[in-house]
């Protein structure tokens, strides 16, 4: 990967990782109001029909959130690339970003390898004019594309076709529309703009569709096959050892003073249901042995419950304000650690 080349990806992965990395990871919180509607959220419509997976998180109310705040205040983290960010984009992670939508589909790049791609699609304030300079600075190259320009990585050769283009680009950005920006494989940021005047999408997605509408109201899930996810994943031959059969996943979140939020898993047939059911009862006894010499692993293993009937396994998570307030005190006291300044 040549420098300009890595200058872009960096670049790029900022705008992902606003929706997605901030949303889940950085911030370790949840949202806090309740679904934009009975079917999900509009932007449902631009992800692909033959997704594996959807997720959706709405980015403001993880900003808001009280709990967000309780946790930025006690937690060891800065905000230096969300500083970044904003100064490359004029983007304020903390105002600017409402909700974004994910997917994880079979790419649509017609190879044969049925390797996995995904789309990101996140809904906000955006300077347009200031994000697509900023990829141009760093080398990003333009593809005109039924009136909107997608932004891809360099050093692709112009002349070659789309196929060619999304085997040697993983990742793409464009605007589909003022305040909606769709970034991810290539062939799927296409198809995106495909869908604007409608077409096969997510919603379309029956099983997808059935298992969201399932879900209890929240601001943060995720619904998604099991078995394609792991398979894709190599899950089975790596550390993690065989898994029970399972088909089917579903997961929400809210937060309020605490946190609240439930994972659902469905099995093949019952046997693989117990199976899970006796896998996790001992992940969960081995945890407990360790949590008598550690208060705040204890609190957090009495948090979750484990239930379920035949072909479904349910974990549970009621965090109270009082075990969070612990935990975080806890990890309050975790040394800071220095990452190595590097060059794009």
């Amino acid at each position: 990967m040549t420098r300009r080349t890595r200058r872009f990806v960096v670049a790029s992965l900022l705008v992902l990782g606003v929706g997605v990395g901030t949303g889940l990871l950085a911030y370790l919180s949840f949202p806090t109001s309740a679904f934009t509607g009975p079917g999900g959220p509009d932007e449902l419509r631009y992800l692909p029909g033959n997704a594996h997976m959807i997720a959706f998180v709405d980015v403001h109310h993880v900003m808001i959130s009280e709990l967000r705040q309780r946790l930025r205040a006690t937690m060891p983290f800065t905000d230096g690339g969300a500083r970044r960010f904003q100064d490359e984009t004029g983007v304020n992670i903390e105002t600017d970003i409402d909700r974004v939508v994910f997917a994880v589909a079979q790419s649509l790049d017609g190879s044969q390898t049925g390797q996995d791609a995904a789309l990101a699609v996140v809904r906000g304030r955006f300077d347009a004019v200031r994000i697509e300079a900023s990829l141009r600075e760093k080398g990003a190259s333009v593809e005109w594309y039924k009136g909107r320009s997608i932004f891809g990585a360099p050093d692709r050769d112009a002349a070659t076709d789309a196929t060619s283009r999304d085997r040697g680009s993983e990742l793409a950005i464009a605007f589909i529309e003022p305040g909606l920006i769709a970034a991810g494989s290539p062939s799927l940021v296409r198809s995106a703009i495909d869908r604007q005047d409608g077409g096969a999408s997510a919603r379309g997605n029956d099983a997808l569709m059935k298992r969201v509408r399932e879900l209890e109201p929240a601001n943060l899930w995720a619904v998604g096959r099991f078995d394609a996810l792991t398979a894709r994943a190599n899950f089975q031959k790596g550390a993690v050892g065989p898994l029970p059969a399972m088909t089917w996943f579903a997961a929400s979140g809210q937060v309020d003073s605490g946190i609240r939020a439930s994972v659902t898993a469905e099995g093949r047939d019952e046997e693989a249901a117990n199976a899970l059911r006796d896998l996790v009862r001992g992940f969960f006894a081995l945890a407990k042995l360790r949590g008598s010499s550690q208060p705040a692993l204890g609190s957090l293993l009495r948090a979750v419950q484990l239930g379920g009937t035949g072909q479904t396994v349910t974990l549970s998570i009621d965090f109270s304000p009082q075990m969070l307030d612990a935990l975080t005190g806890s990890l309050s006291q975790l040394p800071r650690v220095a990452r190595p300044r590097r060059g794009l």
